[in-house]
C-alpha cells in the first residue's frame, strides 16, 4: 500500500511542466457532482485560458442518447488539495453545442443577475452555513449511532467534544484544511445539534464567487468522505422525529446595508423577501417542508417572520446589526441541499432589482 500511496503523491513538477486539471460540474439531479481530469501542457491560472471540454450528457440525465454531447465551460480555478503541486480543480457550467445553457445550469442566470450594474454597485456579500450529515456506508444511518438504534437525546452534541459526542472530526478537519489549501474562503466549522451532523461556513464571498466556492467545497467534502468510506448527505431532514434538520443559512449584506443607516435598508429588503416568500421557498431546496416545521430552530414553511436574534424566524437580524444600525441579515430558510447559485442570485434580485 505504501507504494500506491507514494505514486498517488508523486510530485509532477520534478519531471514535467504538465499539470492535471479536474473539471467539475453539476449532474442531472441538480445535487450530484461529477468530475473528470485532463492533462494541460503547463500551469494555468485564468479560467478563460482553459479549453472547453465535453461529456456524455445521456449518462448524467442531461441529454438524450442520440444527441448526448454537453459542453463544459471553465468558470473558476482552485488549487487541487488531492494532487497538490500546480494541479487544479476547475468549476464548470454546462451548455449545449449551440452555446445555450442546459436546464440544470443555474450558474448562467445567476451570473446575469450578478452582472447587472445595480447589483455590481451594491457589492453583495454572502456567508453560507452549510450543514451536512455523515452516514455509515452500508446502512445509511448517521455515524456514531448504534445500528438500527438511537443515541441519547440532543443537547451534548452541538460543538461537543469527546468520543461519545463528536463523530467524524477527522473528516471535518481534513475538509477544513483542504478548502483553505484550495483557496476557498472557508471561515469556520462546528459540530451540529444532531450527532453525526456538522457545519462549515463559506464567506464572506462576493456575488457569483459564493456559489463557485460552496460547490467546490461540497466537491472536496464528497471526495474526502469517499476516501473515508462514509456517505455524505445533504438531506434537509435525514432522521425523522425529535432531531434537528440540516440547512444552509445564508448571511447577506449589500454596500448600502453595511453603511450608516443600513438598518433601514435591511428592513426594506426583509419586507421584499416577505412579499416573495412562496417564490423563494420553492427555490430553496427539495424536501424543505420536512425541515421547516416551526420546531428545531426553524420557522414554519408557510409563514414568513423575522426578528432580532430569533432563531425560530425565517430571517434573523443579529444584535450587533440592530445596535450598530447597519450590517447584515441571515435568511434561515434555505435547505442544506439548496443550489447556492439560485439562492444567492435570488436574494440579490429580490432585494436590489425587484420592484414590488
Amino acid at each position: 500500500m505504501s507504494l500506491l500511496s507514494d505514486l498517488v503523491n508523486l510530485n509532477l513538477s520534478e519531471s514535467t511542466e504538465k499539470v492535471i486539471a479536474e473539471y467539475i460540474w453539476i449532474g442531472g439531479s441538480g445535487m450530484d457532482l461529477r468530475s473528470k481530469a485532463r492533462t494541460l501542457p503547463a500551469p494555468v491560472s485564468d479560467p478563460k485560458k482553459l479549453p472547453k471540454w465535453n461529456y456524455d450528457g445521456s449518462s448524467t440525465g442531461q441529454a438524450p442518447g442520440e444527441d448526448s454531447e454537453v459542453i463544459l465551460y471553465p468558470q473558476a480555478i482552485f488549487k487541487d488539495p488531492f494532487r497538490r503541486g500546480n494541479n487544479i480543480l476547475v468549476m464548470c457550467d454546462a451548455y449545449t453545442p449551440a452555446g445555450e445553457p442546459i436546464p440544470t445550469n443555474k450558474r448562467c442566470n445567476a451570473e446575469k443577475i450578478f452582472s447587472h450594474p445595480d447589483v455590481v454597485a451594491e457589492e453583495p456579500w454572502y456567508g453560507i452555513e452549510q450543514e451536512y450529515t455523515l452516514l455509515q456506508k452500508d446502512v445509511k444511518w448517521p455515524i456514531g449511532w448504534p445500528t438500527g438504534g438511537y443515541p441519547g437525546p440532543q443537547g451534548p452534541y452541538y460543538c461537543g467534544v469527546g468520543a461519545d459526542k463528536a463523530f467524524g472530526r477527522d473528516i471535518v478537519n481534513s475538509h477544513y484544511k483542504a478548502c483553505l489549501y484550495a483557496g476557498i474562503n472557508i471561515s469556520g466549522i462546528n459540530g451540529e445539534v444532531m450527532p453525526g451532523q456538522w457545519e462549515f461556513q463559506v464567506g464572506p464571498a462576493v456575488g457569483i464567487s459564493a456559489g463557485d466556492e460552496l460547490w467546490v467545497a461540497r466537491y472536496i467534502l464528497e471526495r474526502i468522505t469517499e476516501i473515508a468510506g462514509v456517505v455524505l448527505s445533504f438531506d434537509p431532514k435525514p432522521i425523522q422525529g425529535d432531531w434537528n434538520g440540516a440547512g444552509a443559512h445564508t448571511n447577506y449584506s449589500t454596500k448600502s446595508m453595511r453603511n450608516d443607516g443600513g438598518y433601514e435598508i435591511i428592513k426594506t429588503a426583509i419586507e421584499k423577501l416577505k412579499l416573495r416568500h412562496k417564490e423563494h421557498i420553492s427555490a430553496y431546496g427539495e424536501g424543505n417542508e420536512r425541515r421547516l416545521t416551526g420546531k428545531h430552530e426553524t420557522a414554519d414553511i408557510n409563514t414568513f417572520s423575522w426578528g432580532v436574534a430569533n432563531r425560530g424566524a425565517s430571517v434573523r437580524v443579529g444584535r450587533d446589526t440592530e445596535k450598530d444600525g447597519k450590517g447584515y441579515f441571515e435568511d434561515r430558510r434555505p435547505a442544506s441541499n439548496m443550489d447556492p447559485y439560485v439562492v444567492t442570485s435570488m436574494i440579490a434580485e429580490t432585494t436590489i432589482l425587484w420592484k414590488p
